[in-house]
């Protein structure tokens, strides 16, 4: 394939910078949002605005969450993961921008990686910044909502499920244990602004590298568009491998339209003999 082979030339010339979305973690068993791989959401992604305003939506959230962390919490790095973290490991990737929030990146052996959004993995006070594990949220949850069985007839990119409101009744939201104060996983909702430091970081990746390299991602919210189109800006190519159409595409010098899992191992590999 004409595309891929282009790919490995690029990526062997070294100063790649990483720009991960959901596709990257299908194969872990994490749904995709829009791909084909993706299931259809019923349900509207909570808003900012919503779960701090609004107890019943902050309760309906945080039984659906707790459900989907079962999915999230277990899912294991896959192939695509870990030849990222190979390429960085050869030196040809420079630095990984992901906009997921499950951690998978770091399970799978990359380092310093710019998590735009967060992570699930991480619970955050909303009065006094004092973070703690999810581990620790899921067991107080647990302890504070004995009878609930509730079952999830989907899960979400985000960790949100789909859960009947039926099963909600009498669901316990449990507070900060330092202050009282509101919790939150600490992840980016819609309506909620990413921390100024962590988009400055990246676009100071994408600043320095010679191939911004898109991995799973549809390139549909210009949280992470904006860093193709500033790559297109200063002169630096835009490569994407993604199953399935992106916004992108009109930027994007190579376009590969390909499982990840079989083209990331291939490509790691491939660069891993050229630079031994």
């Amino acid at each position: 394939m004409r595309q891929v082979a282009e790919l490995e030339d690029w990526i062997s010339e070294g100063g790649v910078v990483v720009l991960s979305g959901a596709g990257l973690s299908t194969d872990s068993g994490i749904p995709d949002y829009r791909g084909p791989s993706g299931s259809a959401r019923r349900s509207t992604p909570m808003t900012y605005q919503a779960f701090t305003r609004d107890p019943v939506a902050r309760r309906r959230y945080w039984a659906r969450s707790h459900l989907g962390w079962r999915t999230i919490g277990e899912a294991r790095p896959n192939d695509g993961h870990r030849a990222v973290a190979r390429l960085q490991e050869a030196g040809a990737v420079q630095g990984i921008i992901t906009q997921n929030v499950d951690g998978l990146h770091q399970a799978g052996g990359a380092r310093d990686v710019v998590e735009l959004h967060g992570n699930l993995a991480r619970i955050v006070c909303l009065d006094c910044g004092e973070l703690t594990p999810r581990e620790w949220m899921a067991a107080r949850l647990d302890d504070a909502n004995p009878e609930f069985r509730g079952v999830a007839t989907a899960v979400n990119a985000d960790g949100d499920v789909e859960l009947d409101d039926a099963e909600l009744d009498g669901f316990t939201v449990v507070d900060c244990m330092a202050c009282g104060g509101m919790l939150k996983p600490d992840v980016v909702y819609f309506g909620e602004t990413v921390p100024p430091e962590r988009v400055s970081r990246s676009f100071g990746l994408v600043a320095g590298a010679r191939t911004l390299l898109v991995l799973g991602s549809s390139l549909t919210v210009m949280s992470g568009r904006r860093f193709v189109l500033r790559a297109v800006k200063d002169g630096i190519r835009v490569a994407i491998v993604n199953r399935g159409v992106t916004r992108g595409e009109p930027y994007a010098g190579v376009v590969v339209d390909a499982p990840l899992g079989i083209v990331l191992p291939h490509l790691a590999s491939t660069v891993a003999t050229v630079s031994s």
